[in-house]
């Protein structure tokens, strides 16, 4: 089967591997109906919450870190320094908050008639999608781009291979290149399996409830709401999810931060730069595609949509990910993956800013084994030619130098600008036009909501541009 005809294929075989006839949503060139998306496909609240309940998925801990909390108050001005807590998401089956995802894919394969599921992923998703696919008596084909043309592999991602296998999967391991996609949906067509894609309404609102079960818990430890959620920034399921979880839980007012190791200078297709990150997952090479054209997924609609729900954008490097994962273990004697330890990096920084009665709440953690190690994470950058030392965390250079801080003093966070990060995701928009110069109010609505922008400033923005508003 060649290249060109599988491509040429792809809007058929994506409709019938998640079911979903995304065109009736349609309500404009580039506008689509997201809520009624979200409430039609989706399923809601309650009944998420019910069949993650059958698979002993959701309901964990909320874990106050007393010792960090204390520490950044010794560091901030009097009177600053937020009560921090975290979301032990590490708690769920396949040990991450991607079992929610899964948990709500496979119950809607399941009662389809698919045979089976298929994901395409490097990270802990393929874990969740295979433990959740093995709850339901259903096949499991997991996807990874692994190996750089050398064969070398990420020590994070090996294991997460392992871990899909172990769980009964099927693992088709790929270098790093074009041939993902294709594979993908071959794969997809020869079996007749579901796509448990991380982008459909099913993935989102299963998410929905680590929002709520924040909000609720954070409401009876504290008798207060959430100041801030900070939330560790990729593809944006889970801040979508986290920040749409909270509003239906009636919490409308916290701060939505996301994260992101920063990789700037690095490019995640290339297979050089490949193997020079030390984080899979949660990294700018993912995060900044994402935020600004989120349809670049793998199905046509991306139900997560970071833009509309961002009030903040912040980067750490990767020496000071390594930093506070050593010390979530050493002080509040939890060991836990990089995932969730780079937003717990940021919170701790943030909760420096903030009154000693805030409370700020870091939403997952994620299992660690040896793969996931910061000895073998680092022990790989070093055989990738990457230098890794000790110092001031402003002098890491990503893909030559990792600096690990030598005080927490020195942990710093970078702001992201939203606006520009709207301005592209409307250059995106723009360009997609092609030679048609010409718009709707329902395109300028949309727009306007999907970037978190006023009305006049999309279509001012359209019409710099050449392009009339009909």
């Amino acid at each position: 089967m060649d290249y060109a005809s599988v491509m040429a294929r792809k809007h058929d075989i994506m409709l019938r591997s998640v079911g979903i006839d995304y065109g009736r949503f349609a309500t404009g060139r580039l506008s689509f109906d997201y809520e009624g998306m979200m409430e039609q496909i989706g399923y809601p609240l309650d009944e998420v919450r019910r069949i993650q309940r059958e698979v002993n998925v959701g309901d964990t801990p909320l874990i106050e870190m007393h010792n960090l909390t204390r520490l950044a108050r010794q560091l901030a001005e009097p009177g600053r320094g937020a009560r921090i807590f975290v979301k032990d998401e590490a708690n769920n089956p396949a040990r991450s908050f991607k079992d929610r995802r899964a948990s709500v894919s496979s119950y809607h394969a399941a009662a389809k008639g698919y045979p089976g599921l298929i994901a395409a992923t490097s990270g802990n998703y393929g874990a969740a999608v295979a433990s959740q696919a093995a709850r339901r008596m259903l096949g499991c084909i997991i996807v990874q781009e692994i190996f750089d043309s050398r064969g070398f592999e990420q020590p994070e991602i090996a294991e997460k291979g392992r871990a899909c296998e172990a769980y009964g999967a099927e693992v088709l391991q790929l270098s790093v290149g074009p041939e993902l996609f294709y594979v993908f949906l071959r794969v997809l067509e020869e079996t007749g399996y579901f796509n448990a894609s991380l982008y459909t309404p099913f993935s989102v609102a299963g998410i929905e409830t680590l929002g709520a079960e924040i909000v609720e818990q954070t409401r009876g430890r504290t008798g207060r709401d959430p100041d801030m959620i900070v939330s560790t920034h990729a593809g944006g399921g889970i801040t979508t999810g986290t920040a749409r979880g909270a509003r239906k839980a009636g919490c409308d007012s916290v701060e939505i931060v996301g994260a992101s190791v920063s990789l700037e200078g690095l490019h995640m297709a290339s297979d050089r730069d490949f193997n020079r990150k030390s984080f899979t997952t949660g990294h700018t090479g993912f995060g900044i595609p994402f935020a600004v054209w989120p349809d670049r997924s793998d199905v046509p609609k991306n139900a997560a949509r970071v833009l509309r729900y961002l009030d903040r954008y912040v980067t750490v490097p990767q020496g000071s990910v390594f930093y506070i994962t050593e010390a979530l273990a050493q002080l509040e004697g939890l060991e836990r993956g990089p995932a969730g330890n780079t937003s717990l990096t940021a919170a701790f920084v943030l909760a420096r800013e903030m009154p000693e009665d805030a409370v700020i709440v870091v939403n997952e953690t994620e299992y660690t084994g040896a793969g996931k190690h910061p000895y073998a994470q680092l022990g790989f950058a070093r055989t990738m030619g990457v230098e890794v030392r000790r110092g001031d965390p402003a002098e890491e250079k990503a893909g030559s130098v990792i600096v690990v801080p030598e005080r927490p003093e020195q942990l710093a966070v970078r702001e992201m600008d939203l606006n520009r990060l709207r301005s592209s995701y409307l250059k995106r928009a723009c360009e997609s036009l092609g030679d048609r110069r010409s718009v709707t109010v329902a395109d300028v609505d949309f727009l306007a909501e999907d970037a978190n922008l006023a009305g006049h400033v999309v279509r001012s923005y359209m019409e710099d541009r050449g392009i009339t508003v009909e």
